[in-house]
């Protein structure tokens, strides 16, 4: 029972992401979240077989325009649905992060029509050589 709650939960969840992002005009509904887990995937560092650190500060550029309708909208916890999508994303792909995660958006004039911008960086102390080799 309470397995499902937490999947009927988590559906209600994605149905609002893809809401706030329709709200916002982007092209893609999801092409946001796309990215951000694309950034995730693409600085995966295998550590060994059992160990896939990914970096844990993502830092998304908002164009201007998305960000204060966002706002109008009162939508201000954006990064917050963003970092749980994104720790979803990394609890099915049994990912470790370098630390906390946290997303944070900044609002940017973007050029060339762009909406967004996704940027990651791991806590710099960890490096891959600093794991012990499992047997």
């Amino acid at each position: 029972m309470a397995w499902e709650t937490l999947t009927r939960w988590e559906r209600a969840l994605e149905r609002w992401q893809r809401t706030l992002l329709e709200k916002v005009h982007l092209r893609q509904p999801v092409e946001l979240l796309d990215a951000l887990h694309h950034e995730c995937d693409r600085h995966a560092v295998v550590c060994s077989k059992s160990r896939v650190v990914v970096p844990n500060a993502y830092e998304v550029e908002l164009d201007t325009g998305v960000y204060a309708e966002l706002v109008r909208q009162g939508c201000g916890d954006v990064g917050e649905m963003l970092t749980d999508s994104l720790a979803r994303h990394g609890l099915q792909k049994g990912y470790e992060w370098a630390g906390p995660l946290a997303v944070h958006i900044t609002p940017t004039p973007l050029a060339s029509g762009d909406l967004y911008r996704v940027y990651s960086s791991p806590m710099p102390h960890v490096r891959a050589d600093a794991f012990p080799e499992e047997s």
